[in-house]
């Protein structure tokens, strides 16, 4: 039941996302005059809709995007006339016509009532904003979501109480490898389940040094493999001392992000710490946030090349990487899978709900941005083009160029979509019969 829950949870979260993002678009194309017809979440079959003013407002069968339809979007041929020539041959001819049947289309909904108020006819600057304003609303969402669980509920940080006692010495399997963890009769004992250690207890000194953090801790224990140390720990407000001899075991080593990139030999004492969320300071909160958009630019820049692995994954049983691309069906059980998990709190489930909706957000905002047609992006640089054009005609006393022509950019517009379909299809494939997991 948990998992329906989340994945419904997560495609509501979609929904807002999808409609805060058109929402931002709509705002400023009204506030800059631009007649605007519709406002629909979803594609496909209308639902249900309702007109208020000159905006249809109405939400669609298919929930994987959202548009709003401004008039004038592609200016008029330089006669005022669209030229299809249905009897072309060869890829100019093909090429012509689609640039033709874009303008056409787009031109048939402008009426004699808008001059002034098509789309095209605004102020490169104005054009931008409106283009821009709806990724920079999923940032806003994105940032909002972070900083808020940074600052309000915090990180959760290692501390140096114990959380759990291991009963045994298990050595860590190598990276890759499924990791052993019943004890077997043959298994020593750990230095921790010896000395007496419970959950609970708080570590205070190793051999005489004073302990202020995990991270000194496991590296004290570590670097002093088959030696005798004292251990001084607080139960109950009670301090102890206990003498203990460190065992060597093989140990799993972790890159920055937490995942097994190999095994070494050191010092093993056989405890696991617990990690209490600590609330970040608003400078702290700002630097973390800057590094969430930087390894979210990074997870969007690296979506080719991880390409031949999703396809290992469908075709050839591999396992999926947790870094791999995931749509929004993989992206809703995971939602599912979250408030599923038996191992996490209801404080945990809700950061993580929270990250995984903040990152969908990110990735919103990252892949509009792109200067490619029919993403925001395009139409950002078709004006940008334009302003640098006026520009530079102002600069040489040379007469305005008038508007640039978008509809030349649909041919690429037509590849970057049948692109962005194959590997929606591709991970949507990927996400049914290999999803990502994050709880193995």
């Amino acid at each position: 039941m948990w998992t329906v829950i989340g994945i419904v949870a997560f495609l509501l979260a979609l929904l807002f996302s999808i409609a805060w993002h058109e929402a931002g678009h709509l705002t400023f194309a009204k506030l800059f005059g631009v007649r605007t017809t519709q406002y629909m979440i979803g594609f496909g079959k209308t639902v249900w809709s309702r007109q208020v003013g000159e905006t249809e407002y109405g939400i669609k069968a298919i929930p994987l995007g959202g548009y709003i339809r401004m008039i004038g979007m592609v200016p008029p041929g330089k006669d005022g006339k669209q030229k299809i020539t249905t009897t072309a041959m060869g890829a100019t001819g093909f090429v012509r016509n689609i640039v033709e049947e874009t303008r056409a289309g787009d031109r048939s909904q402008v009426t004699a009532t808008d001059e002034g108020r098509q789309f095209y006819q605004l102020h490169p600057f104005k054009r931008i904003i409106i283009m821009a304003a709806g990724p920079v609303m999923n940032l806003i969402l994105a940032v909002g979501i972070f900083a808020i669980l940074l600052v309000g509920i915090g990180v959760p940080t290692a501390s140096t109480t114990v959380a759990t006692v291991s009963q045994c010495v298990i050595p860590a399997a190598a990276a890759g490898q499924t990791q052993r963890t019943e004890c077997s009769a043959t298994d020593p004992e750990t230095p921790a389940a010896l000395a007496g250690l419970l959950p609970g207890d708080t570590i205070t000194a190793f051999n005489g040094t004073p302990i202020t953090g995990w991270s000194q801790l496991t590296g004290l224990i570590q670097a002093v493999p088959d030696q005798t140390v004292t251990i001084d720990y607080l139960r109950d407000g009670q301090q102890y001392t206990q003498s203990v001899t460190i065992v060597r075991n093989v140990r799993p080593v972790l890159d920055d992000n937490g995942q097994q990139v190999g095994v070494k030999t050191a010092g093993f004492l056989g405890i696991s710490t617990t990690a209490p969320y600590q609330q970040q300071s608003i400078g702290a909160a700002v630097t973390r946030t800057g590094q969430f958009i930087g390894a979210a630019a990074t997870a969007v820049v690296a979506i080719p090349a991880r390409i031949p692995a999703l396809w290992s994954a469908i075709f050839d049983g591999q396992d999926r990487d947790l870094n791999s691309p995931v749509g929004i069906v993989g992206a809703g059980r995971i939602g599912g899978e979250i408030l599923e998990s038996d191992n996490t709190t209801t404080q945990d489930k809700l950061v993580l709900f929270l990250n995984l909706v903040a990152g969908f957000n990110m990735s919103l905002f990252l892949l509009n941005m792109l200067p490619l047609l029919p993403l925001d992006g395009g139409h950002i640089l078709g004006a940008v083009i334009e302003w640098v054009r006026r520009g530079w005609a102002k600069l040489r006393g040379k007469k305005d160029p008038g508007p640039f022509d978008v509809a030349k950019l649909m041919p690429v517009a037509y590849v970057v979509a049948l692109l962005f379909i194959g590997l929606t299809a591709l991970t949507l494939v990927a996400d049914l019969v290999n999803p990502v997991k994050l709880f193995g």
